[in-house]
């Protein structure tokens, strides 16, 4: 996962990004307002409980980063005073899930948010983005995209759906049919009723002029930037505040949980959570999948030191501790092995793991100032000085 994170941290910097650190304990109300009450995360998925404060009040683990970016933007007044921003977020959020592959209680997230942006060319920025780090780790995905509308047109697409969810009642699950009413726009992401859902009303139907305008332009500005996208129709954010694009990244290997980020804009969150009227749009890797679709793919980098120190006796491992410092000054990764066991395996283990170098360093090595240099790839050794182990060693590493 640290590699996923340090890919996505310099994609980041490459894109102007700032880091801002979000709390991991939250006012329950936080997310009540922002996600929603009949969002599977505030009914279901939470980690909630009472402080023991006078109030008792209510306090949750994150379950998601968005809204606390946003309300430490709204709080820090920058929605009236600095409303562009662009920040991102790094680390462990919270639900009571079922644990399978790829979906945990405790999981860890990278997000990015833009603030003040409202234009197109932002959506098509962050598509960009998440495919310069999908292209970074050399992991082959798939972009799905759709526009919900706005305020505006919404209604009208979600009067649809509650029309067909009507009348398709008997054939729905009971999840859904908590939703019809409160939250249509969830029929079409749930899991029971795919197949079902593939009739339901297509929110492309009813856009409004600006809204086909913007969605189009997005495309067209993401194919400009190499971000081939596929549109899919049924893919929606159920929340009140998200408006128009809404994208999804999938990646290989990872059977039903293979959204590796996932994305949209949301327009009416910075108002609903008390600041401005200010936009916004976002995404958030799944670290944990990412890193899954990376082993899938055979493209999790192997770590190994670039030397194994041998210490033969203890007087020899006094002089391996200052040939290690040496070492690692230089730059170089460096493990000491126990100085407890034979030559022959030590060896072994140097080869088992991975060390480009064994340096061994025996009681005559000790007299004459020098270490036995065995590049265990080409089994080949050589005698060094001491002082030349760190420069033999990194030179050969360089070539």
């Amino acid at each position: 996962m640290s590699l996923v994170e340090e890919r996505a941290r310099a994609v980041a910097h490459r894109y102007n990004f700032t880091e801002i650190r979000i709390p991991l304990l939250e006012r329950i109300q936080l997310f009540v307002r922002s996600t929603g009450e009949t969002s599977d995360i505030v009914e279901k998925q939470m980690y909630a409980f009472a402080d023991r404060d006078e109030g008792e009040t209510m306090v949750a683990l994150r379950p998601e980063g968005t809204p606390g970016v946003v309300r430490a933007y709204v709080e820090a007044g920058l929605d009236r005073s600095d409303p562009e921003q662009r920040l991102f977020y790094s680390g462990a959020m919270f639900r009571r899930e079922r644990p399978q592959k790829g979906r945990y209680r405790q999981f860890f997230q990278f997000g990015v948010e833009v603030l003040g942006r409202a234009d197109p060319a932002c959506d098509a920025e962050l598509l960009m983005m998440s495919a310069e780090l999908c292209g970074d780790l050399g992991l082959k995905v798939r972009f799905e995209i759709n526009s919900i509308g706005d305020p505006s047109c919404r209604p009208a697409f979600r009067a649809a759906l509650i029309e067909w969810g009507r009348a398709h009642w008997d054939q729905l699950c009971d999840d859904c049919h908590s939703r019809l009413e409160r939250n249509p726009l969830r029929l079409l992401d749930c899991k029971i009723d795919a197949k079902l859902a593939e009739s339901a009303p297509n929110s492309l139907d009813y856009l409004c002029d600006p809204c086909r305008v913007h969605f189009d332009t997005v495309k067209e500005l993401a194919s400009a930037g190499g971000v081939e996208l596929v549109v899919n129709p049924r893919l929606v954010r159920g929340l009140d505040y998200y408006t128009r694009t809404a994208f999804e990244v999938m990646g290989d290997g990872l059977g039903a949980q293979s959204t590796v980020v996932a994305g949209g804009r949301y327009d009416g969150l910075v108002e609903t959570m008390g600041g401005g009227a200010v936009a916004g749009i976002g995404f958030a890797i799944g670290v944990d999948r990412m890193a899954l679709a990376l082993q899938a793919a055979s493209l999790v980098p192997t770590t190994a030191p670039d030397a194994a120190i041998i210490a033969l006796g203890p007087a020899a491992m006094r002089q391996a501790i200052v040939v290690a410092r040496r070492l690692r000054a230089a730059n170089l990764s460096v493990e000491m092995l126990s100085p407890e066991r034979k030559l022959k395996a030590l060896l072994g283990r140097a080869s088992k793991i991975g060390a480009r170098f064994a340096v061994i360093i025996g009681e005559d090595e000790l007299a004459r100032g020098v270490v036995q240099l065995r590049d265990l790839k080409q089994s080949a050794q050589r005698e060094v000085a001491l002082a030349e182990a760190a420069g033999a060693i990194a030179a050969a590493s360089s070539s």
